[in-house]
Parts: C-alpha cells; structure tokens; sequence
C-alpha cells in the first residue's frame, strides 16, 4: 500500500463487501501486519464506523450499521448507479424529487471529472400529474412489513378503517401499492400506498402467510390483470391483419403483445385482456381491419361488439 490513508480505504472497501473477515486474512490481502490491521480498524472507529471484533481463536472483524452516517466509499460503478438512481427517483412515484436532487448535486461534487460526465449525459424529466406518495408514509407501510406487524390505517378519503397483515410492497407503473392479507375481509387485498393514512402502531405480531404463486410482484400484477394467481391475461385470443396495418399498430401494442409475420400480405397479432369484451374492444380501438382467428370466445364477443355498435350508431 502507498500509505496509511490508502491502506485504510482498502481495508474499509473490504469490510463493506464481506461479513466477516479473519485478522490474519485481512493482513495478507492488504500486506501488512496483524498489528497493523488493528491499528488502521481504531482510526476508521474513530472516523465514525462501527467495526466489530470477532471471537476466535484468529479473530477477526465485521463492519457493523453504524448510528452516524460516517463517510462513505463507492467504487466507480458503485458511484455511478447511486447518481442514476437519484436521477430517475423522482419517476418511481414517491415525493422526494427535491431531497434526490439536493442528493444528486452532493454526489456530484465529489465525483471525478471522468464519472461526472457521465452522470450529466442522463437527463431525467418525470411526467406531470403522475400521483406522489409521502415518503413518511411509505417508510410507516414498509416497516410494518419488515416487522411483520399488523398495520391499521385510513384508505381513501372518507379514511375507511383496515387492519391487515402487510406482506409486500410493490412498485407497479409509478405507484406504489401495499399487498396484505386483510383481516376483516379475510383475503388478500392491494392497497394504494398515496391513498393510506397510517394509524397508531398495534405492535401486534403476525406470521406471515405464503404469498401464491411465492413472488409479491407477479401477484400484484396477476390482480390487474384478473387473475386468480399466474401473472397471464385470462383472456387471451388472435386476429389477422395485413402486413402494412400490422406495422402500423405495433408502436401502439402493449409489452406483452405477440406479432407473428404469416406472410408477406398477413400478420398475426395476439393480445391479452380481462375479459373477452374487453379484448374485442382493444383490437377494434386499432381501427384497422382484422379477421378473428379465435379463440370462440373472441369470435363471440366480436359479434356482440359490433352489434352494439349498430345500434348506437343507428340511435
């Protein structure tokens, strides 16, 4: 090492990456004695980090959370995707645009030239009236959930009561939602965090209840889409339509459309939806022309949609 100051950066980027660490194998990485080894732990102790020594017949340390924010250290990549991630906060629905910006300028500032130029080229912009969720509530439901304690809070404006078991929060297309088992309904329920108002804590302990399916996220998804548990549409069905319509349409299709050229006249074009009306619905809001391939259900649910549509046209 080049000197005690860069010794110590070594061996504090060490204890940030491992839990524990021998003495003995932290001397041989940085290539200095044992005594040295302690001697560096007191200064970085003394700089605020909480580092703990380990029993055992080598001994050892571990860096510990600490009750000050000490400074801290970030490789290149590190720094890089904390600057980003600061950019783009403001889009992921939650109300800190201005403490991620006073955040961003502070990283900023300390960066090389090298990883600021970097960082400059992402210009973040969010959309207007996208709903912002407080912070201070969102910090109240995700504790509830690290504490596997049962939450009570006011939902929506008349501050309708609900006291649930809070499993998961999920960030879906900039919101925020809650997933819980609630127990007055007795049922698995997703709630909109920017709607809560969190009451008093019960301190009241639950255990938690197997997730279906085991993954919060595809859950929640799966509730939007009107399904009982897979994270797939119920109702999924194909139409034909020619080539250059196809073309057309696709900048238009949501994520998980499926477009399958046919030939070089025809396309295949699958969509899925909640309901066979409603996926009538989406291929007709195209305005091209398409044939039904099936499966009955959509070719159903096309006749009526077009009936319906007579007869308001007619009236």
């Amino acid at each position: 090492m080049a000197g005690p100051s860069s010794r110590m950066l070594a061996l504090l980027s060490l204890l940030q990456v491992h839990r524990d660490w021998p003495g003995d194998e932290l001397a041989g990485r940085l290539e200095v004695s044992p005594r040295t080894v302690r001697r560096d732990v007191d200064r970085l102790r003394e700089l605020g980090y909480r580092v703990e020594a380990l029993r055992g017949p080598a001994g050892g340390y571990r860096l510990a959370a600490g009750s000050d924010l000490p400074p801290l250290l970030f490789d290149d990549d590190q720094a890089v995707a904390i600057a980003l991630a600061l950019a783009v906060a403001p889009a992921s629905g939650a109300d800190i645009a201005e403490s991620a910006a006073r955040a961003l300028a502070t990283v900023r500032q300390v960066m090389p030239a090298r990883l600021r130029s970097r960082i400059d080229a992402v210009q973040a912009v969010s959309t207007s009236g996208r709903t912002r969720t407080d912070p201070d509530v969102l910090v109240a439901v995700s504790e509830a959930v690290h504490l596997r304690e049962v939450f009570r809070f006011g939902y929506g404006e008349d501050e309708t009561l609900h006291r649930v078991e809070p499993h998961a929060v999920v960030a879906r297309n900039g919101r925020w939602y809650l997933l819980d088992w609630d127990l007055d309904r007795d049922d698995w329920r997703t709630h909109r965090v920017d709607r809560i108002t969190p009451r008093m804590r019960t301190r009241v302990p639950f255990t938690p209840r197997p997730v279906p399916g085991g993954d919060p996220a595809a859950f929640v998804s799966a509730r939007f889409k009107g399904s009982a548990q897979a994270d797939v549409w119920p109702c999924v069905g194909s139409v034909t339509v020619t080539a250059a319509d196809a073309r057309t349409i696709t900048p238009y299709l949501p994520e998980d459309a499926v477009v399958e050229p046919l030939s070089d006249e025809r396309s295949r074009v699958t969509l899925g939806s909640w309901s066979w009306s409603g996926l009538a619905g989406a291929f007709a809001g195209f305005a091209v022309d398409f044939v039904v391939e099936g499966p009955e259900d959509l070719r159903v649910a096309v006749g009526a949609l077009a009936t319906r549509l007579r007869a308001a046209s007619a009236r």
